[in-house]
């Protein structure tokens, strides 16, 4: 099955989407699909339709039926973002709220108790960072992050952890340094998704 790469940066040109077509090409055509929320227009403000979504586990919208049937198609999912204010944009933020709903990702049995749906699925997480790796240890900003994203949305939904790639000093003067960062993420995701 493919793999989904999912962007959520307003610049074509940033080095976000640079990596996404690192990856995209790594992986070999007919074999990812790209989707990029800000170029293709995804509305992350949550509404009450998405909150008679919830309520009644179905009756998704079409913008989020067609978000889940993507995922559908995809047994590794790949966020590629920036980091703003130590946490995912609130445009990623925002997709997930929407798509990963009661009734898709989770649900609830008879007696109430969670039912985790995307067993299926695997997500990377490939994090840009402006900061230095240091910065991010000596503050717990890492281990916040994964705790959020990785426990808070991958486990809750069932989906197997994948690798987590952060690039580092993304906006540092050494564009070998930062090639280099580049290549190592998208390396690490690659053996991850092939292994």
């Amino acid at each position: 099955m493919p793999t989904l790469i999912v962007t959520a940066h307003p610049d074509p040109d940033s080095l976000v989407q640079h990596l996404a077509d690192r990856l995209v090409g790594a992986l070999h055509a007919g074999t990812s699909e790209l989707a990029d929320l800000a170029a293709e227009g995804f509305d992350p403000r949550y509404t009450l339709g998405d909150r008679h979504t919830y309520r009644v586990a179905g009756e998704y919208t079409p913008d989020v039926a067609r978000e889940q049937e993507r995922l559908d198609r995809a047994s590794d999912l790949v966020l590629v973002f920036p980091v703003y204010w130590w946490s995912m944009p609130a445009l990623l933020k925002g997709w997930f709220d929407r798509v990963f709903v009661n009734g898709w990702a989770f649900g609830l049995d008879a007696d109430g108790r969670i039912v985790r749906q995307l067993d299926r699925l695997r997500i990377h997480l490939v994090p840009v960072a402006g900061d230095d790796a240091g910065v991010y240890d000596r503050h717990g900003y890492e281990h916040a992050m994964r705790t959020q994203i990785e426990h808070g949305i991958v486990d809750f939904c069932g989906a197997r952890r994948g690798v987590t790639a952060f690039v580092h000093d993304s906006e540092r003067e050494d564009a070998e340094g930062r090639e280099a960062a580049v290549e190592d993420a998208v390396n690490a995701v690659v053996a991850a998704i092939r292994a």
